[in-house]
């Protein structure tokens, strides 16, 4: 990261490579990301629900709790690495700090909303379908904000986001 913070990323084109193919990866998660969401629910509080505490109806079984556990597992290291990776970049990003905090808070939030809504609609209460939809929602449009931030600020020849950001707190 000491070429971001200096600068020198705009300099060093295998750098910037390997920052716009990771950021590639990225759009290509956010995109596989919304499809298997949408794939198993929608943005409607009866998909959400019937997903996760089933339909006899339907005959779809609730989800279970190892099925949740080996998800959560996996998600909540993964979308750490993820968010944490993004949100560092945009560390150096040419914005103002109060935007970068909101976008790293929200990020962070979402995340941690997304997995555990799903618990809290299949084991606590149905209305968490609520909460399940808006953080999915927010998680995927903070996701878009950080990746197109990163990617305008390698290809853009602007200032040194980073210290100019502490020198304005």
């Amino acid at each position: 990261m000491r070429f971001v913070v200096t600068g020198e990323w705009r300099l060093n084109s295998l750098l910037k490579l390997i920052i716009i193919i990771f950021l590639f990866y990225i759009a290509l998660f956010w995109v596989t990301n919304a499809l298997l969401y949408f794939h198993k629910m929608g943005l409607t509080y009866e998909s959400v629900v019937e997903y996760y505490r089933g339909s006899e109806e339907k005959f779809h079984q609730p989800r279970s709790y190892q099925g949740l556990l080996e998800v959560s597992h996996f998600h909540l290291f993964s979308m750490g690495v993820l968010i944490l990776t993004l949100t560092h970049l945009v560390l150096f990003v040419p914005l103002r700090v109060e935007i970068k905090f909101w976008l790293i808070l929200l990020s962070f939030v979402a995340a941690l909303c997304n997995e555990a809504s799903g618990w809290l609609v299949r084991f606590v209460h149905p209305l968490f379908a609520y909460l399940k939809i808006a953080s999915f929602v927010l998680l995927q449009g903070t996701l878009a904000v950080l990746v197109i931030a990163v990617t305008v600020a390698v290809f853009i020849n602007a200032t040194n986001a980073y210290s100019e950001g502490e020198k304005s707190q």
